[in-house]
């Protein structure tokens, strides 16, 4: 269980300096805006997985659902209601540019998730 923990941890860990580095010098119209996007639920995945290394089958549809639904709330401008537009930390974390684009790339790290998710589970006999 230790080593399951200290793999999600190094994989989490990889993965969020990977997005640093895409956030801070990659300004292109492909690799920042969907591969960021598909890493950013692979990386959530890996942080979740540091703490619950077992179990939660359905942890890929849950991330999907919780990114969908900030996304939603990036259509509603969620982050300009008052009290909360000077929110530097908010805005990072939430964006401020509702794409449906977005959540198929949510879909697609997701949906990766789960493939190998599947992947590494046995067949039942």
């Amino acid at each position: 269980m230790f080593r399951k923990r200290l793999y999600y941890a190094a994989a989490f860990l990889l993965l969020l300096a990977l997005e640093i580095l895409i956030a801070l010098y990659v300004h292109d119209d492909f690799i920042r805006p969907y591969v960021g996007d598909v890493l950013v639920v692979i990386v959530m995945y890996c942080l979740i997985r540091c703490f619950v290394p077992e179990g939660l089958a359905c942890l890929p549809l849950y991330l999907f659902l919780f990114a969908t639904g900030v996304e939603i709330l990036q259509y509603f401008r969620f982050a300009e209601l008052p009290g909360l537009q000077g929110n530097a930390f908010l805005r990072i974390v939430m964006g401020s540019v509702f794409d449906v684009r977005d959540i198929v790339c949510y879909g697609i790290g997701c949906g990766i998730l789960a493939l190998g998710a599947r992947l590494r589970t046995p067949p039942h006999s």
